[in-house]
């Protein structure tokens, strides 16, 4: 099973939110998901995320999409 820690769109048409999951790699995207780790709002440039559950996560081998690893490093999440 690899997983996965990747976005999932919420909101409407013209107005996106977004999930950031613990999700398995072959579910669709937004599929069932093993564990919500944060959220990020594009609209007001705003990422929330636990930290711990993230750091859990990647410790057991998931595995970062490119997108989630620039928001990281783009809103320094790692360094707070």
């Amino acid at each position: 099973m690899a997983v996965k820690i990747r976005l999932q769109r919420f909101g409407s048409n013209k107005k996106p939110f977004y999930r950031i999951v613990a999700s398995e790699a072959s579910r669709p995207r937004d599929g069932k998901f093993l564990e919500i780790v944060g959220t990020y709002d594009p609209l007001i440039d705003k990422v929330v995320v636990d930290t711990e559950k993230v750091q859990k996560w990647l410790s057991n081998g998931a595995q970062s999409t490119d997108t989630v690893k620039s928001l990281f490093k783009k809103y320094n999440v790692f360094n707070k």
